[in-house]
């Protein structure tokens, strides 16, 4: 029979965060898949789990992908992990599970810890909907295309940041004209020096001029405000492609139909115009 993989969530601090069921899979399964085995490791003999480990990371991913099919193939279970968290979430596993879904092997989830959401109840902003964007990168291609989806949401957009480039993302917010909304960065979570602070882009800005960013960060910024006026506003949308403009209301959350309904009226073409231009 083929095997099935499981896609493990773990601590992404507290190691009291482990679930018992998570517990159970790491003993059971024939072989684990880790982001940094040499992390993973730490983890394992903490809970005096013994168990084979093999490297999956980004550098990796479709060789070592290839490799696991395989062996699920022959009826092995296999658990995914990375270093701290759920895996997939601005961590490796993607390609993995997109081969498991292609040639119909079977998977699990088993649910944990993830940064993001604990910075999100955090916040104090709305939690209703938000936009998720992980690391804002460091091309500037990436930063710019992060930027725009944050100024034209109305949701509350949720990134992460390391040390080394907090102060050099808040600059950048502030030099967009971003630096009046309301956020909060939430540090070390579950750890022993977890804190939340919050305030304007700006008064964070200043603060770590004067303090030294330390531990991994989740800043969580309030969606366009009303001074800001409405996603598109401030565009020349009809100077756009189609598509463009149709992002444009989607990456502010809007379901594809309304933003193709809403695309047609702003051009005065018809919804099945708009249609034939994006799928084609």
């Amino acid at each position: 029979m083929t095997g099935k993989l499981y896609i493990v969530g773990t601590p992404i601090g507290n190691l009291d965060d482990m679930s018992i069921r998570a517990l159970r899979i790491l003993k059971e399964v024939d072989l684990i898949a880790a982001e940094d085995t040499r992390h993973s490791i730490k983890l394992l003999n903490h809970f005096e789990i013994q168990k084979k480990m093999v490297a999956y990371h980004q550098h990796n991913e479709q060789r070592s992908s290839e490799g696991l099919i395989d062996l699920m193939k022959q009826g092995q279970n296999i658990a995914l992990i990375s270093d701290a968290g759920m895996p997939l979430i601005s961590d490796p596993g993607s390609v993995l599970v997109k081969n498991c879904v292609a040639q119909d092997i079977a998977m699990e989830v088993v649910p944990g810890p993830n940064a993001g959401l604990c910075g999100l109840v955090l916040s104090g902003l709305d939690t209703r909907q938000f936009l998720f964007l992980g690391f804002l990168g460091k091309e500037n291609k990436a930063i710019k295309e992060g930027l725009e989806r944050i100024k034209a949401s109305v949701v509350t957009a949720v990134l992460y940041e390391s040390p080394h480039r907090l102060s050099k993302t808040l600059e950048i917010l502030v030099n967009n004209d971003l630096g009046h909304r309301q956020m909060s960065i939430s540090r070390e979570i579950t750890k022993r020096f977890e804190e939340s602070r919050y305030g304007t882009i700006e008064e964070h800005q200043a603060y770590y001029q004067d303090h030294t960013p330390r531990g991994e960060y989740v800043l969580c910024i309030e969606g366009r405000t009303q001074e800001e006026g409405t996603p598109g506003q401030n565009m020349d949308l009809k100077a756009m492609t189609i598509k463009e403009h149709l992002d444009v209301y989607i990456h502010d959350g809007m379901p594809e139909k309304e933003a193709m309904k809403q695309v047609a009226k702003d051009r005065g073409l018809s919804k099945r115009d708009i249609y034939n231009e994006v799928k084609r």
